[in-house]
């Protein structure tokens, strides 16, 4: 990168993701392609069966026992596919970290290839998995298991009531309370995503453990939990937007076509409007996954430029100012990753070789 480090303003840094995606937009969407091919994959698999199963077996049972039925096939596959599903995020969530940091701190064009990221991401494959899975955990898992939990106690106390007076002020009383937790969550899930955000970028650049990274990203946050949520508010409204207004011209569409509106097995128009839907989203989401990730990394390190005077560092590295402790070996510096040391200490120890590897 030929512009100086410098601290930058949520314009900015959303100015300069936009510039870094144009310029490698094939090597970024590849980067995001694995992940969405693993999740359409399971989703083909599951729209197809659930297909058969309203054509051929629906017939025998009765629709609730159908659900049922789908609803536990869809667990099955999901698990199953669990595996593919995590490794496939985590190794595309470093994979851009990796390259958005080369290509920040300078590095030249031709070493930032798609293959390139997912391999140097690739020996550590099980720190990226670790700390995937954490966020998955942290963000969605814990949310959903608590609001499971009380959406059980209000029905039990809901079916109690009901054996006495007043059981109509029960449940209005639990519907608001429930609603009242449902918003809770959200912004708990909110905070976490901003919390969380720059655990990645810390996790690959610093090549930390799954544990450190999210301590890391919580420290850095701290300043900037304002300009993250604007960022992940603006892409989620943006993809919103943009996917109800293709769902919405589909429908159009198919509402024009007559053929759509019969069949032999009943008309096809809401089963191709959810395989529409299905579909964009999933493009939506491999589209504006790189935004995300280059954005990510870039906060990391305007906030290591804020918190820990990295441009300096950087600067008094490039000028030849400190050099790599390491004995008995040859250092070849490359800007791709540097070790975290606070605002007034002295880069004393970094050995990066032009895989972007510490030895």
């Amino acid at each position: 990168m030929s512009e100086p480090l410098r601290p930058q303003t949520l314009g900015e840094i959303l100015d300069r993701s936009v510039q870094l995606y144009r310029a490698r937009f094939l090597v970024f969407l590849g980067i995001s392609m694995a992940p969405a091919a693993a999740a359409l994959a399971v989703s083909f698999v599951v729209g197809f069966f659930a297909a058969w199963w309203s054509w051929s077996g629906a017939r025998s049972y009765s629709v609730e026992i159908g659900y049922a039925i789908i609803g536990f096939f869809s667990l099955a596959i999901t698990l199953v596919a669990l595996p593919l599903l995590l490794g496939s995020g985590a190794l595309s969530e470093a994979a851009i970290s990796h390259a958005v940091s080369r290509v920040y701190l300078g590095e030249r064009d031709e070493k930032i290839s798609i293959r390139g990221a997912y391999k140097s991401t690739w020996r550590r494959g099980w720190r990226s998995v670790g700390l995937f899975t954490l966020q998955i955990l942290l963000i969605g898992v814990a949310p959903v298991i608590a609001w499971t939990l009380l959406a059980v106690l209000a029905t039990a106390v809901e079916t109690a009531a009901k054996a006495g007076a007043g059981a109509a002020d029960v449940s209005n009383a639990i519907a608001v309370v429930m609603l009242t937790l449902l918003g809770l969550f959200a912004v708990y899930v909110a905070w976490m995503l901003v919390q969380l955000s720059m655990a990645f970028p810390a996790c690959v650049v610093e090549q930390i453990g799954a544990g450190r990274a999210i301590k890391r990203s919580w420290r850095l946050a701290k300043g900037t939990k304002g300009r993250i949520f604007l960022l992940y508010l603006l892409a989620t409204v943006l993809g919103w937007v943009l996917l109800l207004s293709f769902e919405l011209t589909l429908a159009i569409v198919l509402d024009l076509m007559p053929a759509t509106h019969s069949g032999r097995h009943g008309s096809p128009f809401g089963s191709i409007l959810g395989w529409g839907f299905l579909l964009f989203a999933v493009l939506l989401q491999m589209l504006i996954k790189p935004i995300l990730g280059i954005a990510q990394v870039l906060f990391y390190y305007d906030q290591r430029i804020r918190q820990e005077g990295f441009d300096i560092e950087w600067m008094m590295l490039r000028a030849g100012m400190t050099t790599a402790a390491v004995p008995h070996k040859e250092v070849t510096i490359s800007p791709t990753v540097i070790t975290h040391h606070s605002a007034n200490s002295v880069l004393t120890e970094i050995a990066l070789h032009s895989d972007g590897e510490i030895k």
